[in-house]
């Protein structure tokens, strides 16, 4: 069975298996959305250098609802993030979550199946929220996520909740009994006034190659501030789309940071929505790329209010025959008055064969505004390598010190010590090995 008849099939199952359900609607449209759009080729301008149909060309195994977790809490924890026991954490195993391995430690934090939540007291939240990516992703990889919705859950930070534990979300795709289809799907709605810390990792276990459809839609309300970490150390046989959409609905602030240092195929979708007055945003990534590695960062900042400001940079460093692509796009629409908008994205490349297609945006079509672009694509920085050789340094010594001092302004940007000493530390390995 390839991998249309094994969607087909799971959407029945679940429509059938839940036909009351207050998500039955809303998976049907998604379906029907997912038929008539199909996966992206690469005539898809938003996929023309990110060939993912060839990714879904076989037979995938899809979780069944209710499934319980294919790992137990001590195999956990050999995965865990620095400040795992200080931390709450949502855990999802193939795309579902995993009660058993959650926790939470703070009060104000709440997370609950998103099918309850629909049919509960938060049902307009998630009426009015759930899917809002979809009005930036049209393609049939999001639509998926939503035609195959399950296991899926809503987590709110409560009015003037400031969050003294970070929270861990884990993706976990075990991939040992078999390819995975997994769809990891989250409805966050962070309340007015408060404070949320978040770090997103992604792991694969196990060698046949699996497929993640990520989708974390955030709201964040007057007055809150949100810092977002995405973390991707996958292997080789891994294939990662993971989309982020924040959506802020009153003047707040958002910093979030993508660190890409896997193997795989990753395609990251983020998407910003300054839906209010003020609103303040700042969007870094780096990405270090090896072997057949490809990695696609898709960001837009859309600016539908006047006064606001964003600043975005990100970086990447490609060996071998690793290709990246940077697709970045500023809407500032006509209402958005007085808006600062910047975006930069920097490459390095390692080898004759590693390549990077850049293509920074910008639709302005409001006239009092302050917006700029750029990008750039280079080699190692020659006269800083000859200084450094110069003083008695080796090659190889010289080359790490000057991939570090270019990587160095965005480890900055992550405020949480130990995860910052996490990443540095993967960082370290990363050149060790691409330099021997």
């Amino acid at each position: 069975m390839d991998t249309l008849a094994t969607i087909q099939k799971q959407f029945d199952l679940l429509q059938q298996a839940q036909p009351v359900s207050s998500l039955h609607a809303i998976r049907e449209q998604a379906y029907q959305a997912f038929t008539q759009m199909g996966i992206p080729t690469s005539r898809h301008e938003e996929w023309k250098y990110t060939r993912i149909s060839g990714v879904l060309n076989r037979e995938y195994h899809v979780a069944p609802a209710g499934m319980t977790a294919s790992l137990d809490l001590a195999s956990f924890r050999q995965h865990a993030l620095p400040g795992f026991e200080e931390a709450s954490r949502l855990v999802f195993v193939n795309g579902l979550y995993a009660p058993e391995l959650s926790v939470i430690r703070s009060q104000g934090l709440s997370i609950q199946p998103l099918e309850d939540a629909a049919a509960g007291a938060q049902k307009d939240l998630v009426a009015r929220h759930l899917g809002h990516s979809r009005h930036y992703l049209q393609d049939g990889i999001n639509a998926l996520s939503t035609a195959l919705l399950q296991g899926a859950v809503f987590v709110q930070v409560g009015k003037g909740c400031q969050l003294d534990h970070p929270l861990h979300v884990y993706h976990i795709t075990d991939n040992r009994a078999g390819a995975v289809l997994a769809q990891p799907r989250s409805l966050f709605y962070v309340a007015e006034r408060s404070y949320l810390r978040v770090m997103e990792h992604f792991i694969t276990l196990g060698e046949p190659g699996s497929f993640t459809n990520q989708v974390l839609e955030m709201v964040v309300c007057e007055g809150a501030r949100v810092e977002h970490y995405k973390i991707q150390l996958e292997g080789p046989s891994s294939n990662l789309v993971s989309t982020t959409h924040f959506h802020q609905t009153g003047k707040s602030f958002v910093h979030t940071v993508t660190l890409t240092l896997g193997e795989g195929l990753v395609r990251n979708n983020l998407n910003l929505v300054m839906d209010a007055e003020g609103c303040e945003a700042h969007l870094y990534g780096l990405y270090f790329q090896r072997g057949e590695g490809h990695v696609d960062n898709h960001t837009v900042v859309d600016n539908a209010r006047p006064n606001c400001f964003s600043n975005e940079l990100y970086k990447g460093v490609l060996d071998g025959h690793a290709t990246g692509v940077f697709n970045g796009k500023i809407f500032v629409r006509q209402d958005a008055q007085k808006t600062n908008a910047y975006q930069s994205n920097k490459n390095i490349l390692l080898s004759e064969t590693a390549s990077v297609n850049t293509k920074p945006q910008l639709e302005i079509f409001a006239d009092d505004v302050k917006c700029s672009h750029g990008c750039t694509v280079g080699r190692l920085d020659e006269e800083g390598l000859f200084y450094l050789r110069s003083r008695g340094i080796s090659q190889e010594t010289a080359k790490s010190l000057l991939l570090h001092a270019f990587a160095v302004d965005i480890l900055e940007q992550v405020q949480d010590a130990d995860l910052r000493a996490f990443i540095d530390q993967k960082i370290e390995e990363r050149l060790e090995i691409e330099l021997i």
